[in-house]
């Protein structure tokens, strides 16, 4: 007996080798072909930022007595990029110039929330209970800001003692 046919145990004969061979190459064939066959890796694209939300005009509820113009911001009000945009009028009594604001929201929850982002940006805030708003400054501009219902809210540019009877008018006309 031979002793290579003993240590194998397939027959080594030409036709069975031409078997295993086409068997090895048909299968090395088809793994390079499914590995050839997948594409490159998708590279996701950046979305653009989603558009901000419409701003609804609420000039009709801004002060008129001493406004010079209103107007709508469409986003980031006072350019604060956690501001969305809201109604902004000017105003000018007495040779004092100052703004109101308004911010319509969804709900009294975002607004709240929309108020503490506002108080976040504030220098030295006071918490001012009966309107449930504050008082600080901003850009070196003293801000009186509040929450009342889905709006935020609030006078830019008087300090606190001319500030408060506007924004208690402004509250007044926010329903």
């Amino acid at each position: 007996m031979d002793p290579a046919r003993i240590a194998t145990p397939h027959a080594t004969t030409p036709t069975s080798r031409r078997r295993a061979f086409l068997a090895l190459s048909a299968s090395l064939a088809a793994g390079l072909l499914a590995a050839g066959c997948s594409s490159a890796p998708e590279v996701k694209k950046q979305d653009a930022p989603p558009p901000p939300a419409p701003v609804k005009d609420d000039t009709g509820l801004l002060l008129a007595q001493n406004r010079v113009s209103a107007g709508l911001v469409k986003d980031h009000l006072f350019g604060k990029p956690a501001l969305p945009g809201g109604t902004l009028g000017e105003y000018e009594d007495q040779g004092k110039k100052y703004q109101l604001f308004i911010i319509e929201t969804t709900s009294s929850q975002n607004a709240a929330i929309l108020l503490l982002d506002f108080k976040a940006t504030l220098t030295d805030p006071a918490y001012i209970a009966y309107m449930g708003g504050y008082f600080g400054t901003d850009a070196g501009k003293p801000v009186y800001v509040f929450a009342k219902l889905q709006y935020l809210a609030g006078v830019v540019g008087l300090p606190e003692d001319l500030a408060d009877p506007i924004a208690r008018q402004l509250a007044a006309r926010l329903q």
